[in-house]
């Protein structure tokens, strides 16, 4: 891929980019009283970044065992309100020790 290309696919997408965030704040003028598409485009973030985030931590080890291990640990200590920190460091530990038990066996 030369520059110029590279160029061009930049430019292409952030204009795309620029549209999908820009084109709601001008087409949308008023305030939005429909409490179904409030409470849908309240759940948004949530959805996708769920979406996103349970397959990469599902195939991130070895084995989906120890991911689902390290996913339930992690969820029931969010769950719990424990800090950001402490869940992704529980969570680390939770999956090197299964897969270290995995090994062994």
């Amino acid at each position: 891929m030369n520059n110029t290309q590279y160029f061009i696919y930049l430019l292409i997408m952030a204009g795309s980019t620029y549209l999908i965030r820009a084109l709601p704040f001008s087409l949308l003028t008023k305030k939005i009283e429909n409490k179904y598409i409030k409470s849908f485009l309240y759940y948004i973030p949530y959805a996708v970044l769920s979406a996103m985030t349970i397959p990469a931590a599902l195939f991130a080890t070895k084995s989906i065992i120890s991911a689902v291990t390290g996913l339930i640990v992690a969820v029931i200590l969010a769950l719990k309100g424990k800090s950001l920190t402490f869940v992704a460091v529980s969570a680390c530990i939770v999956v090197y020790v299964t897969e270290l038990v995995m090994s062994l066996i």
